[in-house]
């Protein structure tokens, strides 16, 4: 496999994994870093370093939109929880320094 094969593959993977997030908004984010150590907001992140890195003009509320579909705003309105108190439990415990 070629580096540009390997890009193309990547970026597959990338762009399921961001529809996959998408399709299933009922899983919060919270659970997500309880569960996987990362989530949509993270991801945005990384993409927002990447096109940092490639010197691309992108901020990070257009880095959310990508991942999350919509602006985050309306992401949250729709469909972001209060955190229980086991969600957050959950967290400190997995997160601790």
């Amino acid at each position: 496999m070629n580096e540009q094969q390997r890009t193309e593959l990547e970026a597959a993977a990338f762009r399921r994994l961001v529809q996959h997030l998408r399709s299933r908004p009922d899983v919060q984010n919270i659970d997500l870093m309880n569960l996987a150590g990362f989530c949509r907001n993270c991801l945005s992140k990384w993409y927002k370093a990447a096109a940092d890195d490639l010197e691309l003009p992108v901020s990070l509320d257009d880095a959310r939109e990508e991942v999350y579909g919509m602006p985050y705003a309306e992401w949250k309105q729709r469909y972001q929880k209060e955190a229980t108190a086991e969600q957050q439990a959950a967290f400190e415990k997995s997160h601790k320094p």
